[in-house]
């Protein structure tokens, strides 16, 4: 190796290592900014775009109430005769007839209780979900834990809706602008179906065309029939005993122990429909096995081709 050479070597050696050390620090970047990334799994699926966001297939939108909430129908089975249940119309007064319905939606989903073929239930949970808030302090599904108190005098602050009317004096049977209950007056709406919760059951009635409902109330510990200006359907006596005698409830004919106007179950009486009020026997229980034995008994009623 000449002279020349050798001034040159560490030239060189030094040039190798400058580039040894640019690419090691160039690596060394890289990794540092794929550590900083987000792995796929610690990313949030509120960052993921879907359009899958529409509500299960079995559950429809039947309306909302004054203050917006909403009011949902649970179908069950593909039937052409179609049956509809509906509780909480008088909302957190009566929080137990909700809890009953969601105690049957719970069965139906899990096949406890069989839909036949022939029919398609439809049960409304809470037909006036602003009276059940003020009682329960939720939105959907609740225990009797939530229940804010057991004194009735609070209770019934929830027995109307956000306008203060009475849902079940706001139908079209017999309507007038006041009308009672419990030998008080109670507001009734400014005419037949002026509030949307009731609006919403009419429209869902039309919609649906029901063979038959059945409106779970407490606390008589009995079932009454429907009636409008043109007296019960014969019907509706059939339905009343089937359900009364299967759960070993009393069966009435006609409620007279005060007058009534604009009430849910005249009016599908007055327009050709079988409607029922099922009073359970207080204001706390839902009576489960003997609502049970009239639901099915219904059930297989009209499960019989009509």
């Amino acid at each position: 190796m000449d002279q020349e050479q050798k001034k040159s070597l560490p030239l060189v050696i030094v040039l190798i290592i400058g580039a040894i050390a640019i690419v090691a620090a160039g690596f060394m970047l890289v990794e540092k900014k794929k550590s900083t990334l987000p792995e796929v799994s610690d990313i949030s699926t509120s960052t993921i775009i879907t359009s899958d966001d529409t509500e299960p297939s079995n559950i429809s939108t039947v309306g909302h109430s004054v203050e917006g909430r909403v009011i949902e129908s649970y179908s069950f089975g593909t039937g052409d005769t179609t049956l509809l249940f509906v509780g909480g119309i008088h909302g957190g007064y009566e929080w137990n007839s909700t809890l009953l319905a969601y105690q049957f939606i719970d069965e139906l989903e899990t096949d406890r209780i069989k839909v036949p073929d022939t029919l398609k239930i439809e049960i409304i949970p809470a037909l006036n979900p602003d009276g059940l808030y003020k009682i329960v302090g939720k939105e959907g599904r609740f225990t009797a834990q939530d229940v804010i108190s057991s004194d009735v005098n609070v209770i019934a602050t929830g027995r109307f809706n956000a306008n203060n009317v009475d849902l079940n004096r706001n139908f079209d049977c017999k309507w007038k602008p006041t009308s009672t209950w419990r030998g008080k007056e109670v507001d009734a709406g400014d005419n037949a179906f002026s509030e949307p919760e009731a609006a919403a059951l009419r429209n869902f009635v039309e919609k649906t065309d029901p063979a038959a409902v059945v409106f779970w109330h407490s606390q008589a510990n009995a079932v009454y029939a429907s009636e409008c200006e043109n007296g019960i359907l014969p019907e509706t006596l059939s339905l009343m005993n089937t359900y009364a005698n299967a759960a070993l409830y009393k069966s009435v004919d006609s409620f007279d122990a005060y007058p009534i106007s604009g009430d849910a179950e005249g009016w599908l009486a007055s327009i050709g429909i079988p409607a029922i009020t099922v009073e359970l026997s207080s204001r706390e229980g839902m009576d489960w096995s003997k609502n049970k034995k009239g639901f099915e008994a219904v059930v297989g009623l009209y499960s019989i081709a009509r």
